[in-house]
Order: C-alpha cells, then sequence, then structure tokens
C-alpha cells in the first residue's frame, strides 16, 4: 500500500510541475504584454466572421504563425515576418493551428485584400486556384435570378458561373470575409536587441 501512495504522489508531483511548467509560467510571462503598435481590435463583423472560421474547421487546415527565416522559408512564401506575442492580444481563442493543408493565414488581409476575391473564393476555391483542395461553402451563398438592393453579388468567372442566375453572399460569407480581411499583422514591430541582432544576421 505503501508503494502506491508513493506512485501517486509522485505521479501529483510530476503532473504539478509539468502544469506549472507548461501553464502558469507562460501564462505569467505574456499576461501582461500590451497589443502590438498598429494592431486593432475586432468589430463585431469580423467576430462574427470569426466564430464562422471556427466552425466551418478552417483552424483544422490553415495556420496562423509564420515561422521565423531560420526555420522556415514563411516569409519566402510571402506569408509575413514571425509574429510576436502582442499581435495575438485579441484572439481568444488563439487559432495558431497545427496543419497547413492551406497556407498560413495571419496575413491574407494583406496578401489578398479583395473582398470580391475572398468570396468568390469560397464560393468555388478551383475558379481561383486550380488545383486547390479547400471544400467550396455554397452554403453560405444562394441563387437568385435577380440581384435584390443591398446584395452583395459575386462575381464569379465566366467558366463558374451560374447561367441566368447571380450568386448572393449570405451574412455569414461576408462575416467571414471581414475576419479574413483583418488578419493583417505587416505592421512594423519593435524586437528585443537580443533577437534584433539574430533577425539582421538571418538577411
Amino acid at each position: 500500500m505503501e508503494s502506491e501512495y508513493k506512485l501517486l504522489g509522485g505521479a501529483m508531483v510530476t503532473l504539478a510541475l509539468a502544469t506549472a511548467t507548461l501553464v502558469v509560467v507562460p501564462y505569467l510571462q505574456l499576461s501582461t504584454v500590451p497589443p502590438s503598435p498598429g494592431l486593432q481590435p475586432y468589430t463585431s463583423e469580423q467576430l462574427r466572421g470569426r466564430d464562422q472560421y471556427i466552425k466551418n474547421g478552417c483552424v483544422y487546415c490553415h495556420t496562423q504563425q509564420p515561422r521565423a527565416v531560420s526555420q522556415a522559408p514563411d516569409a519566402a512564401r510571402g506569408w509575413g515576418r514571425a509574429p510576436v506575442a502582442g499581435d495575438y492580444f485579441y484572439d481568444r481563442p488563439h487559432l495558431l493551428g497545427t496543419m497547413r493543408t492551406g497556407p498560413d493565414l495571419l496575413n491574407i488581409g494583406a496578401r489578398q485584400p479583395s473582398a470580391d476575391w475572398q468570396l468568390g473564393h469560397l464560393y468555388q476555391p478551383r475558379a481561383y486556384v486550380p488545383g486547390s483542395i479547400m471544400p467550396s461553402y455554397p452554403f453560405m451563398f444562394e441563387l437568385k435570378d435577380k440581384a435584390e438592393p443591398g446584395d452583395k453579388v459575386v462575381n464569379l468567372p465566366p467558366a463558374y458561373a451560374p447561367i441566368g442566375q447571380v450568386v448572393v453572399a449570405r451574412p455569414e460569407a461576408n462575416d467571414i470575409v471581414a475576419y479574413l480581411l483583418a488578419l493583417d499583422r505587416t505592421y512594423p514591430i519593435a524586437l528585443p536587441p537580443g533577437l534584433e541582432a539574430a533577425s539582421t544576421n538571418e538577411k
């Protein structure tokens, strides 16, 4: 019985140390980090779009964490600089992602700032990126014989446009595009002296 108590005690100590090291200490280190200069809070429309991004599983195929030049060619791919903690100040929960079935999206708002392109790409990705394996999201749109006042019509390439009808974005499509366009962390940041020197040496 004594050995069982020792085993249980050892397991509890190990769990406590792991929790302190992996959860408590990082939280204390980052809890006072301010937002990066240039970072704006999300609007209500962008927050609704962020919710759609989560609900539709975008986070399973896309990351939001470009890696440093010394780690990967993400900057050469046009995905932007490596982020800092302040870049995620308004993100709850953080959507860093772990898979890159598709490209990193942290700066998609800077790389592709066209709302029309984003809407068309949601409706039919292969109309804009041949060979794309991204699923289409036609349920975020509706087909109409004629657009009504206030409708956001999606102008598709002729080969993908429905004959005799128009494609109109539903509110959830407009919201998710608003969120994607808000993903722009291309503003300059001030790095700590040690990291600044390392960044200079990488170039």
